[in-house]
């Protein structure tokens, strides 16, 4: 492993860098990765973001965005890139199955790994670390990452805090969640003197929503909706034909499980939705219930306690009807 003399040494010097995020990238995904990036081009580095898969298009305005190679849609020139990288950062993401084909290409190159990661469990694939699962985001890391181990507060210019703003504030749910502690704000605060116009960036992340996304939320929550009030839970789910009649596009339902879970008395909230091969799950939770432990145990994923997602190769029905057979399992932990 390389301690963090070391890595500044190597960073010292123009470097070949890759920074990678896992596939379907959030805001804290693409925000700490373009906020690293900027950081990493103004030492002159040859620095290139590849994006395992394409991303919400209300993320498209995050400074160095036009510089994303997503790897599905350039599949030869991201694995020149990575076969040829020195030093390929791996954020928001602590096992290499999270970047799909990628995964392998990053293994097997010989370029030094840093993780910078804040989920259970990390894989060991890393040359060295920036890790702690109690951070809100990634974003909160890469800055750290830069201001106390590089040591480089200098290098925080408008386009790195307009970055990592994005990624803590989606991450955060909007500075909501319990881990949005008074360090947090003061990094924050630190960002808004760098030059993170914070009512900008809210308004470009949540103000910019299409008609369709729009009306795709009205009908969930007025259709799909379903309240189990025995286990304080509640679920939406939706089908491929669903997703298809509101022209649904990466991002659109992101976050809409959020409006589930804001009921009176639910603990738990799920929005299960079939896509082309698998169906996706993404649970939500309140307090001490472990939604990532139902991700895990049941549904080959993870995250954190209060925010997890799944998979399942039944059909949606199925993995509903399996959901709920769950559910008596925890019920104690749900009525509390």
């Amino acid at each position: 492993m390389l301690d963090i003399a070391s890595l500044r040494d190597i960073l010292n010097q123009p470097q070949k860098i890759i920074i990678t995020t896992h596939h379907k990238p959030d805001g804290d995904a693409m925000g700490s990765s373009l906020g690293l990036y900027n950081y990493l081009i103004q030492q002159g580095h040859h620095a290139r973001v590849i994006a395992p898969t394409d991303y919400p298009e209300f993320l498209w305005w995050l400074p160095g965005n036009e510089e994303v190679t997503i790897y599905t849609e350039n599949t030869e020139l991201s694995a020149q890139l990575i076969a040829d990288a020195d030093i390929i950062f791996c954020l928001d993401f602590n096992n290499l199955s999270r970047i799909n084909d990628m995964g392998e290409l990053v293994r097997q190159s010989s370029a030094k790994k840093v993780m910078i990661d804040h989920h259970l469990e990390p894989e060991d694939f890393d040359d060295y670390r920036h890790w702690n699962i109690n951070a809100c985001a990634t974003a909160q890391l890469v800055y750290t990452f830069i201001t106390e181990q590089l040591q480089r507060p200098d290098l925080v210019d408008a386009d790195v805090a307009t970055c990592l703003y994005t990624g803590i504030m989606t991450d955060s749910a909007s500075f909501r969640l319990p881990n949005t502690t008074s360090a947090v704000h003061r990094i924050v605060a630190d960002l808004i003197d760098a030059g993170a116009v914070n009512y900008r960036i809210h308004e470009l992340v949540y103000g910019n929503q299409s008609e369709n996304r729009l009306r795709f939320l009205g009908f969930c929550l007025s259709n799909k909706l379903e309240i189990l009030r025995e286990y304080n839970t509640a679920l939406i789910s939706v089908t491929k034909e669903e997703l298809k009649r509101f022209e649904s596009n990466t991002g659109d339902t992101e976050g809409i499980v959020n409006y589930a879970l804001s009921i009176t008395g639910i603990r738990l909230a799920a929005f299960i939705v079939e896509r082309t091969d698998l169906v996706k799950l993404s649970l939500r939770s309140t307090g001490e219930f472990p939604a990532n432990e139902i991700c895990k145990k049941y549904f080959k994923g993870g995250g954190h306690r209060n925010a997890a997602g799944g998979q399942s190769v039944d059909s949606l029905e199925m993995t509903i009807q399996r959901f709920k057979q769950i559910l008596p399992e925890y019920k104690t932990l749900l009525i509390q």
